[in-house]
């Protein structure tokens, strides 16, 4: 009797085994499907609250980083005014240089300017790093922009796009004292330091375009369009997106790994 009955509980034992395999199949799934939700939805939410993101699919990861409307520093923008939060793009910077997954950093610019001391940290950060970075300049690297634009390694900017140097401006209460001119002088010399040090331009040349009178009608400086910014070696190269990313592949094809693990 018990022979007759064998085969049918072999039958049930395999059934039973073939629904486990299927629940624990459909709760891989499940959860792929959700790790897959979680990671599109942190995406987004990056793209969305600080205009960065990712790429897929490439031929190199880059990650990228946009700047755009004014740089915002330890106080707050009028409301409505589209900032960079220096707070946000601080430890960006940081988790993209430690990150090793992330393979080179494209930056987008389009900014009018603002904090100046943020903006120059932003900038010695960017130039202080490791992985491969370039730079695009859309529309405007105003004012502080500029020291940003060429804290890459490579930087370039598109023909109708336009760069504005001019002296140190303060706002709020400004003191009518030798040493406020001298607090001046030397934050305008730590901006020109950087910027000849990190582009092909001479101090004395971009000294000369920042205190030109004879252009902006309320103000001092200069306005330079694309090619001019290329022809003062103020830029790199000309060129836009797709110039910008095929450099940065370069870079990074012929960059070592930064941060290798150690052997011993």
């Amino acid at each position: 009797m018990f022979m007759g009955i064998f085969p049918y509980i072999l039958r049930i034992i395999a059934v039973l085994c073939m629904a486990e395999v299927f629940c624990v199949s459909e709760k891989n799934i499940t959860e792929n499907e959700e790790a897959l939700s979680s990671e599109l939805l942190d995406n987004a939410e990056l793209a969305e609250k600080n205009g960065q993101s990712v790429s897929e699919n490439s031929k190199h990861l880059i990650h990228c980083l946009t700047i755009i409307g004014q740089i915002e520093g330890h106080y707050d923008a009028p409301s409505g005014t589209k900032t960079t939060k220096y707070e946000h793009i601080m430890p960006a910077l940081v988790a993209i240089e430690q990150d090793r997954s992330i393979e080179g950093l494209l930056i987008i610019l389009n900014t009018v300017g603002g904090d100046v001391e943020a903006g120059l940290a932003i900038a010695e950060l960017i130039s202080g790093m490791k992985t491969p970075t370039v730079s695009v300049v859309l529309g405007g690297g105003h004012s502080i922009g500029v020291p940003l634009a060429v804290s890459s390694k490579l930087s370039y900017i598109v023909p109708s796009a336009t760069m504005t140097i001019h002296p140190v401006r303060m706002n709020g209460l400004v003191l009518g004292v030798p040493q406020q001119l001298a607090y001046f002088e030397a934050m305008q010399k730590r901006i020109t330091d950087f910027v000849c040090r990190n582009s092909r331009i001479s101090p004395s040349r971009f000294s000369q375009l920042m205190m030109n009178t004879g252009e902006l009608v309320m103000d001092m400086g200069t306005v330079i369009d694309g090619e001019t910014a290329v022809k003062e070696g103020l830029i790199d190269r000309l060129g836009g997106l797709s110039d910008a990313v095929e450099a940065l592949y370069e870079l990074i094809e012929a960059t070592p790994p930064r941060y290798p693990d150690n052997d011993k």
